[in-house]
């Protein structure tokens, strides 16, 4: 997601030269530390998810600095960017690829290492590891292994994003990319649909306007937010209904910067009975059970689940689908 700015800088670069001053981080080479650096303590053999920011470089965490400065080695998706933000800290540190072209050939490899006795830190390009990021598999089978995993958490661009929306916040889905094509996309926001949660994508900007009025006509006119340079110094977030935003970006064109997506959940049942009760059991029955839909459309409307079980076994005893055992 978001690539690194410099810390505390005024400025939309994605690199900057100086680290920031008096932060009171010893050996560092940060500006401003007068005191000699001391030696630090190696960390225990381990695999350490250490986050990096996704647009100041100044949000990095005191501990994931002493953590990659102390590490064996720091897995991370492009040693180029990675180095460059190491070096604004005056850390130097052994690089290793990891990313999903080699993952299946690294892997081994850094579990043999932490395995015989070395600390690993696994980094993304910005924000917080396997977070539409790779490393998923990395965790897995270090934890088969029973190797040391542990987290140090950091800047994730979706988490910025839903708290800049204005949207619900209590409960939500990070759903990734879309699909590239128009078809998946509406399938994919489609499956989507019934989720009681606000939901977070991430999308290219060229794909921004045709994603969004794929959304809209997929998930109807929710309100939504468009996030995009979050935490850096051009950084927008611009709310409105899903088809007013398609319609936007459709006439300004692709916005600059990484994109995310917020959209607002479904809304109450309307007063009255306004809710299409079968058209939303007949969207949620074409890819659920009727167990599942029941509950999906009765948490989504607010509808009480016996009502809507007893007629989701009505629609598909109708269609001929065999019904789920059990009384909802």
């Amino acid at each position: 997601m978001p690539r690194n700015t410099p810390p505390f800088q005024k400025t939309n670069d994605r690199i900057g030269a100086e680290p920031p001053g008096g932060l009171g981080f010893e050996g560092t080479g940060a500006a401003g530390s007068s005191k000699p650096a001391e030696p630090s303590k190696k960390p225990a053999p381990g695999l350490y998810l250490t986050a990096v920011p996704i647009g100041n470089t100044g949000d990095i965490t005191l501990r994931a600095l002493e953590i990659l400065r102390t590490v064996d080695a720091v897995a991370c998706e492009d040693t180029r960017n990675t180095g460059r933000l190491l070096s604004l800290y005056g850390i130097r540190a052994s690089l290793v690829p990891y990313h999903e072209h080699n993952a299946d050939r690294m892997r081994p490899a850094l579990l043999d290492r932490i395995a015989g006795g070395q600390s690993v830190a696994l980094v993304s390009d910005a924000g917080t590891p396997l977070i539409s990021d790779p490393g998923y598999k990395l965790v897995r089978e270090a934890k088969a292994r029973g190797l040391m995993v542990t987290s140090l958490p950091g800047a994730s661009a979706a988490l910025t994003a839903l708290q800049l929306s204005g949207l619900p916040s209590d409960r939500f889905l990070f759903a990734g990319f879309p699909p590239s094509k128009s078809a998946a996309r509406q399938g994919f926001y489609r499956d989507l649909a019934a989720v009681p949660a606000t939901l977070i994508f991430y999308e290219s900007a060229k794909r921004l306007a045709a994603s969004l009025a794929d959304a809209a006509a997929a998930l109807g006119s929710r309100e939504a937010a468009v996030g995009r340079e979050l935490t850096k110094l051009f950084e927008e977030v611009r709310n409105g209904r899903l088809d007013a935003l398609a319609a936007h970006y459709a006439e300004a064109g692709p916005p600059k910067g990484e994109i995310v997506l917020v959209v607002a959940p479904p809304g109450p049942a309307p007063a009255g009975g306004g809710i299409d009760l079968d058209a939303a059991l007949g969207e949620a029955l074409a890819r659920m059970s009727v167990r599942d839909a029941a509950a999906a459309v009765a948490e989504a409307t607010g509808l009480p689940r016996k009502e809507v079980y007893r007629r989701a076994l009505e629609l598909s005893a109708g269609s001929g689908r065999p019904a789920d055992d059990g009384d909802g």
